[in-house]
């Protein structure tokens, strides 16, 4: 089969090889998916950069998150799952091989089923943003009435967050870079935008709560952003991180201790089997009910991988990045 793959760390066209490798086969309780679209997430870049862990195997085929039609299932699999349409989730997570290739093996769970109507495009881009976005807001504990101040409300799990925030009832004030990001935002149900560039987040937030402060802040970059938190969020109030920029990070401990602040962490990659079967339930509930934006900002084809993984590194493109594979 036709894949991307790399042998060692390092920069993208240094690393990445597009090449034939042995087509993999199902073994007991999995399917093997005909990849159609692949999605490009940060953590694949930083881990083929070896930021955020070395390379673990001989051949790494990168890539958490996909799409496609299973055709062939390993022993205790009901034959009746080969032909459906799936979403991939944790594929290339302490796995030697991910879904940037025309076929992939994996247990069945990792599989799940995908309404006809969604795109293989869009589909790709649940496992990491939809999951993250979802167990922020549940994190959060949104509720009907409650505000959320969203960081990068037109990035990739940002997009998601609003909308999960609002199927709670949610108030979402989003921070954005642009016109054209606040209104991805907006469109994505965000109430309310900020220009960080232009203008003064902690005073704005202030403006639109009443001096009261957002209960919850869904953070992606807690080194960058944690100074900020006095000034946009009320006492009692909750942090919740699933990024940050440093290996460490300094926080308005004092302030927080003071003003009983919550603070936590999600990691998708290690969601609970509870965590993860509540994200998978809401995201495919919304999908169904077409209640759902994927937002699919840029899609390059398979032999122009190098291409892909520069435009996450990059950092400009608004929303996600696919590869698109068949």
């Amino acid at each position: 089969m036709r894949a991307a793959y790399y042998e060692s760390n390092g920069a993208a066209r240094a690393v990445l090889r597009l090449g034939d490798v042995p087509t993999p086969q199902p073994g007991a309780g999995e399917v093997r998916v005909k990849v159609m679209a692949s999605g490009v997430n940060p953590s694949d870049v930083k881990a083929r950069e070896g930021r955020t862990r070395k390379i673990a195997y001989p051949r790494v085929i990168p890539h958490s998150d996909g799409a496609g039609v299973i055709d062939a299932v390993g022993d205790g699999v009901s034959k009746g799952r080969v032909g459906e349409r799936v979403w991939i989730w944790n594929a290339q997570w302490k796995r030697a091989a991910g879904t940037c290739a025309e076929y992939a093996v994996l247990p069945e769970a990792m599989a799940v089923s995908l309404p006809g109507h969604v795109s293989f495009e869009a589909a790709a881009c649940l496992g990491i943003p939809a999951m993250t976005a979802y167990q922020a807001v549940a994190s959060a504990e949104a509720w009907a009435g409650s505000t959320l101040l969203v960081s990068a409300g037109a990035g990739g799990v940002g997009h998601y967050v609003s909308q999960f925030a609002k199927a709670r009832g949610a108030v979402v004030i989003a921070t954005v870079s642009s016109e054209a990001k606040a209104e991805l935002a907006r469109q994505a149900g965000a109430d309310h935008t900020i220009d960080y560039r232009r203008e003064d987040v902690g005073a704005r937030v202030m403006d639109l709560t009443d001096n009261a402060g957002v209960d919850a802040v869904i953070e992606m970059d807690l080194s960058a952003n944690a100074k900020l938190y006095p000034r946009v969020l009320r006492p009692r109030g909750t942090v919740v991180v699933y990024g940050t920029g440093t290996p460490e990070s300094q926080i308005p401990s004092q302030w927080m201790l003071v003003n009983a602040i919550t603070l936590k962490f999600i990691y998708v990659y290690e969601l609970t089997l509870e965590e993860r079967a509540a994200a998978i339930g809401e995201i495919n509930r919304m999908l169904e009910t077409k209640r759902l934006i994927n937002n699919v900002a840029k899609t390059f084809p398979l032999s122009d991988i190098a291409a892909a993984h520069e435009a996450v590194e990059d950092g400009q493109v608004p929303g996600n990045v696919v590869v698109t594979i068949a």
